[in-house]
């Protein structure tokens, strides 16, 4: 399996980093990386990462400048691409198919070749606008599944949060991390 990862440049990088930690750790799957400029200046604000440990987490890196990249045309074969976190610009560029990047050009070819698509929006409030172009993605196929916290799995630390947030949409990928809390039901009185 080939998955595109995506980080943007939107708070939230965590979510994009723990996804590659995740897929570094099956080795069935190639993750192909593409970063935004800010997502790299978010590395340092948000974690105690750097981009480098980001790019080595990934087996192919690319530069976001690069629109010649393989993953820019649909005769490569990827099962599909996560952009997590996922910015308003990333998510207005997608919507419009404005690929002035390698990130929304790799949206944009997943979209056309209906490929699965899982954009991670992290931004709040969201006014009208931002609601509309979230609408307009999900017409277009992509999936929307913004980072919000599940609590019947009883969290207990914010790894808990961002690790069952990222192992539910590689979930949308049968990619079962094992590390999943499923809800099983209600528990008998």
């Amino acid at each position: 399996m080939r998955l595109i990862v995506a980080i943007s440049g939107s708070s939230g990088v965590i979510y994009g980093i723990r996804l590659l930690e995740m897929l570094k750790e099956i080795e069935s799957v190639e993750t192909h990386l593409v970063m935004s400029s800010y997502a790299r200046l978010n590395i340092s604000i948000e974690t105690d990462y750097s981009p480098q440990y980001v790019e080595e987490l990934a087996d192919v890196v690319h530069s976001n400048k690069d629109q010649s990249a393989n993953i820019s045309s649909g005769s490569f074969k990827a099962d599909g691409m996560i952009v997590a976190p996922c910015s308003m610009k990333t998510l207005s560029a997608i919507v419009n198919s404005y690929a002035d990047s390698l990130i929304v050009r790799a949206a944009d070819v997943t979209l056309k070749e209906r490929r699965t698509l899982v954009l991670m929006p992290r931004e709040v409030p969201l006014h009208t606008g931002h609601c509309k172009l979230l609408y307009e993605a999900s017409q277009l196929g992509a999936i929307i599944a913004p980072p919000m916290p599940a609590f019947y799995n009883q969290p207990q630390t914010i790894d808990d949060i961002i690790n069952h947030n990222v192992s539910r949409v590689l979930d949308l990928f049968d990619i079962d991390t094992g590390i999943t809390k499923r809800w099983a039901g209600k528990k008998p009185l």
